[in-house]
């Protein structure tokens, strides 16, 4: 099946500003509540949200078999289960509906009223409910950047990370939409000078400039997914900012790993955007280093042109970007992350998880966490408001944005905007 939706001429009759995120071209996928307090799956064309399960029960999608319930349910897993053949299908359809020429619903003014509301009538959700969230490590240029700040430069990758896709399991009850706020996290340190930790807040909190893709059903346990078939498996995109407390993680990652450093907050895009919404910004990914293992070994395009920039604004400010860098630099791609997952026959489903890992690139300004642009603090970075920052202050809000564009057309994923607040203090009974 083609993929209709994707077509650059295509217009629509719905108001899209020129510099939208959600272009006809785009029609990502999400959950929200409606203005009658209603849960319901949607999609968006520029500041439009249009409610699928409505559109559904009013026979829009009558020639393509789909359960009743499909869309009228909190999460988009179902649906996702359904498989490639189905999200092909419901987005062309969706394009369809919504192009200039189709006047359909366009000159149908009740049908209208119960599908489409404007933004501020309606509230973002958690668009899947995540049964597992993996974490990896993916960029080179990051990796290489903290082994040269915690060890040395000589020895700034581990012997692994040219072999494999490092990662680790996370913790799926913490990861929140866009606009939810967070509390700095608590937990043990190790003082500089000192030989025994103390607890308190973190001093230490960064972001990780990341994306995530999601899952559907794909494998039996025991089953590998092979790494060029992987694509089958990947719904889509989000943009994921993977809190960490640096001082808790130096602390408590040997021998296991991260733990209370990571597993406090992580904050996600509502907006799944499509593979096939990306597949006009395919590029080839770095080349690598060592040979790969016959089964990381991809064929093609196997990456993503999008570019990507982090934001600081502290309360009553103006914001600063602090970086600026693309998904393309990623060592690991996709494919070699999900084919490395299963090898060992650990199933995947429908709604799981997988962040890249932080994403930094080549220069001083594309690198993805305050770890690295501050170098552990050391050079502090002076924002727009004329304070300084060596990690996130409270009430600073830190801002996630990314977005692929050639040939005119630019498809986006919005963004990811979380404030953070002090520590959590119980209310007073």
């Amino acid at each position: 099946m083609q993929i209709s939706a994707n077509n650059p001429d295509r217009k629509t009759w719905l108001h899209v500003d020129k510099n939208s995120d959600f272009p006809i071209q785009n029609i990502p996928f999400g959950v929200f509540l409606t203005r009658d307090d209603i849960i319901t799956i949607g999609t968006r064309i520029g500041d439009t949200a249009i409610d699928l399960g409505a559109l559904h029960q009013l026979g829009y999608f009558s020639d393509i078999p789909l359960t009743d319930d499909i869309f009228l349910q909190d999460t988009l897993n179902d649906f996702i289960a359904d498989g490639r053949k189905t999200w092909r299908a419901v987005r062309n359809k969706i394009a369809d509906i919504f192009d200039a020429e189709n006047e359909t619903l366009k000159n149908n003014k009740q049908h209208k009223e119960i599908v489409l509301f404007r933004l501020d009538e309606i509230e973002m959700q958690l668009p899947v409910q995540i049964g597992d969230f993996t974490d990896f490590y993916s960029s080179k240029q990051h990796a290489t950047n903290l082994g040269a700040m915690f060890r040395d430069e000589d020895h700034a990758l581990l012997p692994n990370w040219l072999h494999i896709p490092v990662g680790y399991h996370g913790r799926s009850s913490s990861i929140i939409p866009s606009g939810i706020p967070i509390h700095r996290p608590q937990g043990q340190t190790l003082p500089q000078d000192s030989k025994d930790p103390i607890f308190g807040p973190s001093e230490l909190v960064d972001f990780e400039l990341e994306m995530g893709f999601i899952t559907t059903d794909a494998n039996d346990l025991g089953e590998p997914i092979p790494v060029n078939e992987a694509e089958e498996y990947i719904f889509g995109l989000v943009l994921f900012n993977d809190w960490s407390a640096r001082d808790i993680q130096s602390w408590e990652y040997a021998p296991l790993g991260p733990f209370l450093s990571k597993n406090f907050a992580s904050s996600m895009s509502p907006w799944i955007v499509t593979l096939d919404a990306l597949e006009p910004y395919r590029v080839q990914g770095p080349k690598p280093v060592k040979e790969q293992m016959p089964y990381l070994q991809t064929k093609g395009k196997k990456s993503f042109d999008i570019n990507l920039e982090v934001a600081i604004q502290p309360k009553k400010a103006q914001e600063t970007v602090v970086c600026r860098t693309n998904f393309k630099y990623m060592y690991w791609n996709m494919s070699q992350q999900l084919a490395h997952h299963t090898i060992n026959g650990c199933p995947v489903n429908s709604g799981d998880l997988m962040g890249s890992g932080t994403i930094s690139g080549p220069t001083p300004d594309s690198l993805g966490s305050m770890l690295e642009i501050t170098w552990k603090g050391t050079k502090p970075l002076t924002l727009k408001d004329g304070t300084e920052r060596q990690f996130i202050n409270d009430y600073d809000t830190v801002v996630l944005r990314g977005h692929c564009e050639n040939d005119g057309i630019r498809i986006g994923f919005g963004e990811v905007k979380t404030e953070l607040l002090p520590v959590f203090t119980p209310k007073k009974k």
